[in-house]
């Protein structure tokens, strides 16, 4: 039997049984595309936290003041360590394995505008810091290394900032009191889809040079209501970017040694400083989502599966219908691989053809979603490399095995049992 009349025969088999064809290329067609779909959105969401994680700042650290728990120097433990603007010029100097350090100084303080007031945070800051935690604007400018130096009196405003104090009108180059100071707006940043933060989102924030805001803005109040005694340069919290992400343990490490040495504490005593390590958590969100996405393929692989065991189960029962038809043809001389290459033609036809299909629809609707906008909770799909070669191989895997068994009990009849068959 040649290639071309085992196409007809196949063909024919299929228009006779539409239905049952139909469903059983749906459910190949449903598998391939769910392997394709599936992945792509477990790919699309590890994609999106990153792409939120970097929002957040590059190679980024953050360090706060801590208490020693342990011995050193002869000091007790227990001992408070302040963080001083004159640690972050340390750090800048000696720690190598660090790229680029800002001091950060906090104050909750009353801003008027021409138009509204608010309470928000005033964030004093080094101009390098702006590039590390990902600030841009969207109009104006940012906040250069001249301001900083002769302590001018200019900021940048956060997204919510800017709508909160100018209500859709024009902020850069208009004048806003800041605890009865008068800073100059010169820019507005981009609006940013953080999901994490460490002292609010930064589209609440205001921003202004460190030296400005040290100098204007007093100390913050304690419980009491009195103001806070401080060391003269005292901070917030010192932020740093790594210079490379794959030394960021060293980095950190470096930066304890150094702080160690100029506070008197060990270096191993991991309560003399609250350090948060964003590439840590980065690396742990990644794995999770990598699990999510290794989750959703076995899913869809034991979906394409089921597929499989349907075609199986429709040869073989293609085989029950047609037995007399089996046993006329070897009774007028059809030899046993006559009858094998013809059923595992029709199965191997039937999923490659679906499968052919479901990839189609399964890329296609990755690419359209991709190109239409989706609330922020849904992730564009990534159309993955992966898992089309692991739908390939499954659906191979699906051809051999759901074909071979009805094919090879169809062939192994006997004519004679076959024609008696009612």
């Amino acid at each position: 039997m040649n290639l071309l009349e085992l196409m007809r025969q196949t063909l024919s088999t299929f228009r006779a049984h539409k239905t049952r064809t139909f469903l059983t290329m749906f459910g190949i067609i449903w598998g391939i595309s769910s392997v394709i779909i599936l992945v792509g959105l477990g790919q699309g969401f590890s994609k999106d936290q990153r792409k939120r994680m970097e929002s957040l700042g590059k190679d980024l650290v953050i360090v706060w003041g801590g208490r020693t728990s342990a011995q050193a120097g002869g000091l007790a433990a227990g001992r408070e360590i302040p963080l001083n603007v004159s640690d972050a010029v340390l750090i800048r100097q000696q720690c190598y394995l660090v790229k680029a350090v800002s001091p950060e100084l906090r104050r909750s303080v009353p801003e008027v505008s021409a138009f509204n007031q608010s309470n928000r945070s005033v964030v004093g800051m080094w101009p390098e810091y702006q590039d590390f935690r990902s600030l841009k604007v969207s109009e104006g400018r940012l906040i250069t290394q001249d301001d900083e130096d002769q302590g001018a009196r200019v900021v940048i405003l956060g997204d919510a900032a800017s709508k909160q104090l100018f209500n859709g009108q024009p902020a850069v180059g208009a004048t806003i009191s800041i605890l009865g100071w008068p800073y100059t707006v010169v820019g507005v940043l981009e609006k940013k889809k953080q999901n994490s933060n460490y002292s609010g989102p930064d589209n609440d924030n205001l921003y202004a040079p460190f030296s400005a805001v040290a100098r204007d803005l007093p100390p913050p109040e304690n419980d009491q209501g009195q103001k806070r005694t401080v060391q003269r340069g005292w901070v917030n919290d010192i932020v740093f970017e790594v210079a490379n992400a794959d030394e960021h343990e060293a980095a950190v490490l470096q930066v304890r040694r150094v702080l160690g040495r100029v506070h008197h504490f060990d270096a191993a005593d991991k309560d003399a400083l609250f350090i948060w390590d964003t590439m840590e958590g980065a690396k742990l969100v990644s794995r999770i989502f990598d699990v999510i996405t290794i989750f959703f393929g076995c899913v869809a692989i034991m979906t394409l599966c089921l597929g499989g065991i349907g075609v199986m189960n429709i040869m073989l029962v293609s085989v029950s219908e047609r037995t007399r038809e089996i046993g006329m043809r070897k009774a007028i001389g059809a030899t046993k691989a006559d009858i094998l290459r013809q059923f595992f033609a029709e199965s191997a036809i039937l999923t490659v053809f679906s499968g052919a299909i479901g990839l189609s629809v399964g890329i296609g609707l990755c690419v359209a979603m991709g190109a239409i906008p989706l609330p922020d909770f849904v992730p564009h799909p990534i159309i993955s490399s992966a898992s089309l070669v692991a739908s390939v191989l499954t659906l191979s895997l699906i051809t051999v095995t759901a074909g071979v068994y009805p094919a090879q009990r169809a062939a192994e009849m006997e004519p004679i049992e076959s024609l008696r068959y009612e």
